[in-house]
């Protein structure tokens, strides 16, 4: 073994839990885009309307680009293809008229109410190998890093 070798091998711990939470994460992450591309739908596009009825039906493009963290640009090739598909709608901000407000429509509130049953079974699927007490465990560590990345 060369030390390049025993380098990227012999991983600290705070690493190796990083990577494991990493490979956790895209494991869930691959089994919910599954579920959607089955549905012939678009897993990202499904959390743009997630966060959308999550923030009451309306929110303004750049709050939720850093919602979903992704850039005011990207935001915007999310958005175009739910415009052109009826599940959400544009409209001029009621007070400020250079910012546009996104809506989800009656088609978007049906999508999700239709689809996101079945994607919530699919991912407890790879959930259900922890019990409850491990799954609040498990949400507690997640949440103080999150809040401590959000800190810093």
């Amino acid at each position: 073994m060369d030390a390049l070798q025993k380098y990227v091998l012999e991983l600290p711990l705070h690493n190796e839990v990083f990577f494991a939470m990493v490979g956790a994460t895209a494991h869930a992450v691959a089994v919910s885009e599954k579920y959607w591309q089955a549905q012939g739908l678009n897993g990202a596009r499904i959390r743009v309307l997630v966060e959308i009825a999550k923030h009451g039906g309306m929110i303004l493009p750049s709050l939720l680009a850093e919602r979903i963290g992704v850039t005011k640009a990207n935001i915007s090739l999310l958005l175009t293809p739910l415009d052109k598909d009826g599940y959400i709608s544009r409209a001029d901000h009621a007070k400020d008229g250079r910012k546009t407000v996104i809506s989800i429509t009656e088609a978007g509130r049906a999508l999700l109410s239709e689809q996101l049953p079945g994607n919530r079974e699919a991912v407890a699927g790879v959930m259900k190998r922890l019990d409850d007490t491990e799954l609040h465990q498990l949400l507690g560590l997640l949440n103080k890093l999150s809040n401590h990345t959000r800190e810093r």
